[in-house]
C-alpha cells in the first residue's frame, strides 16, 4: 500500500492553492493522509481527486473543516498489519505517559501504534523511536515557516513493513 502524506497546507492563508506538483508526487497512491492545519475543505476535495483522504484536525482548523466527515482529532488505522495513528501534534513521550508500543514488555494494547503520522512542526521527520515510526511530511507551502514550495511524504507498507521518505516539491 502506498500512502501520500501531507500536512500544514494553510490554504488560502500562506498560499492561494495547493502546489500542482502534489498531483505528480501523489500519482498512484492508494490513500492520502493530511495531518492537519487544512484551513478549508476544498483542499481535501482537491486531494480526493487523487485518492481517498483522511485528515487530522489541526490547532488552526475551524468551522467546516471540523465537521467534515474525513476529519477527526485522531484516526487509528489498521493497514497491512500495521497500526497507524494520524494526529496533528506529535505525541511526545515526555508530555504523556511513556509511549507504549505493541513491542513493549507486557504491552497488549491493540491500538498501540506502529506508525505515527503527524504535522504541526512544519519540519520533516522520519525517525524510529522505540520501535514506532514517526513521520512528519513537513509542509508543501510553509516548510520551516518559509513560504514557497516545500515537502510531502510517501509511506509504503508492504508485508507488514513500513518505509517512509520525504519528497521535495
Amino acid at each position: 500500500m502506498r500512502i501520500g502524506l501531507i500536512s500544514d497546507t494553510h490554504i488560502p492563508d500562506v498560499a492561494k492553492a495547493l502546489p500542482h506538483q502534489i498531483m505528480e508526487a501523489f500519482r498512484g497512491v492508494d490513500l492520502i493522509l493530511h495531518a492537519g492545519d487544512i484551513y478549508i475543505t476544498s483542499v481535501l476535495d482537491e486531494l480526493e481527486r487523487i485518492a481517498p483522504v483522511l485528515a487530522a484536525s489541526g490547532d488552526d482548523d475551524f468551522g467546516d473543516v471540523l465537521t467534515d466527515r474525513r476529519v477527526k482529532s485522531k484516526h487509528v488505522l489498521k493497514l497491512e498489519g500495521q497500526t497507524l495513528w494520524l494526529v496533528h501534534e506529535r505525541p511526545y513521550p515526555y508530555m504523556f505517559p511513556p509511549l507504549q508500543t505493541r513491542n513493549s514488555p507486557g504491552q497488549h494494547e491493540p491500538d498501540a501504534p506502529d506508525i505515527v503520522v503527524f504535522g504541526h512542526e512544519h519540519t520533516t521527520v522520519v525517525r524510529d523511536y522505540g520501535g514506532v515510526l514517526f513521520v512528519n511530511p513537513g509542509s508543501p507551502t510553509f516548510l520551516n515557516y518559509s513560504r514557497g514550495l516545500g515537502t510531502v511524504g510517501i509511506l509504503d507498507i508492504d508485508s507488514g513493513q513500513a518505509q517512509a521518505h520525504i519528497l521535495q516539491l
